[in-house]
Parts: C-alpha cells; structure tokens; sequence
C-alpha cells in the first residue's frame, strides 16, 4: 500500500489488518452493548489508518480528517437518539471543541512541534473521548503526551532520534484515546 501523494510506502498489509482487527476487537468488547458501536468502530478504523499515514508520511490528510467530522458526529447523534443519550451528544461536542481549542494553543505557543493535522485529529479524538466523559476525554489526552514522551526517550536511549529530530504525534493521539476508552471499559466491570 503506498500514500498516492508521496508515494511512500506503509508497510505490509497484514501488519495493517491485524493492527485493524485488534483495535476493532478492543472496541466492539468495550461497546458490545451500546449503539455507539458504530461510531467508534469507524474511530479506531480511522486511528488506525491515520496512524500509518503519519508515522510513513508524517502528515495527517485533510481527505481522511476533515470528512470524518460530520461522520462521527452522525453516527454519535444516531447513537445518543437511539440509546437515549443526548448528554453524551452534547459532551462529545464540547469535548471535541475543547480538545481542538488545546491543541491549536500548544501550536501556536510552540511553532513546530504540532501541526495542522494533529489539531484536527484532536478534535475527532475529544469527540469520541467526551462521549464517554470529562475523565476520559482527559486521560485519553494525557495518555497521547506520556506515550509520546516514553517512546521519545526509549528512541533517544537508543540513538535512533536526535534532540532536533520531530517525530509525528497522531499514533500517540490515537493510542492515548485507544487506551482510555479501555480503560474506561474496565473501570465500569469493576464498578
């Protein structure tokens, strides 16, 4: 599979199926019983392909992210009309403005280390996030820095990255989202 733009390549396509299937596997045991299956089946089929575009290309494309907004908003309003819950809606907006509104202040208080496509992938990220709550939509976006930092320093450690070297920031977005709606998962088994 190779980005029609840059030409470059994203790697074996198995590596991509089974990213997909584990991601989709997470999130259909973690929404088996609620209508926002849906939504954030086509959230983590998003992650995961946005994931593999920034970590080759190192770009997050205005054709994936900006059609996503109204389809996760659709598919989140079918689930809050269908599954009663209208609060969620309204959180999963705020948080999705909320989570754009902090991204695009990072960017413009350090040029350079974020870029367009990650403010936008934040807004997508806190929609999904906020559906499930303030808590959430907070773990899920220090998770994206943590993650980003560990591996920061282990490919430091590793001289495989220089203190000048970028390294793209959406497969840490996606995975901090990733792991707090899991988490959240979890938390409400042991409730």
């Amino acid at each position: 599979m190779r980005c029609r733009e840059c030409r470059r390549w994203f790697g074996p396509p198995v590596v991509l199926e089974l990213a997909t299937a584990v991601v989709l596997a997470l999130l259909c045991a973690r929404f088996a019983d609620s209508w926002a299956v849906v939504a954030f089946g086509f959230f983590g089929l998003l992650g995961v392909a946005l994931s593999a575009i920034d970590i080759k290309a190192h770009r997050l494309p205005d054709k994936l992210t900006l059609p996503a907004y109204p389809a996760l908003v659709l598919l989140l309003g079918l689930a809050a009309v269908f599954g009663h819950s209208g609060a969620a809606l309204v959180r999963a907006l705020l948080g999705g403005a909320a989570l754009t509104c902090v991204y695009f202040l990072l960017a413009v208080l350090r040029p350079g280390q974020l870029g367009a496509g990650d403010i936008k992938l934040a807004g997508l990220t806190g929609l999904a996030l906020g559906w499930l709550g303030w808590p959430v939509l907070i773990l899920g976006a220090a998770l994206a820095f943590v993650l980003s930092a560990l591996v920061s320093l282990g490919l430091l450690t590793a001289r495989r990255i220089s203190l000048r070297d970028s390294i793209c920031f959406g497969p840490f977005m996606f995975g901090g989202a990733l792991v707090a709606i899991v988490v959240s998962g979890l938390a409400r088994f042991l409730d």
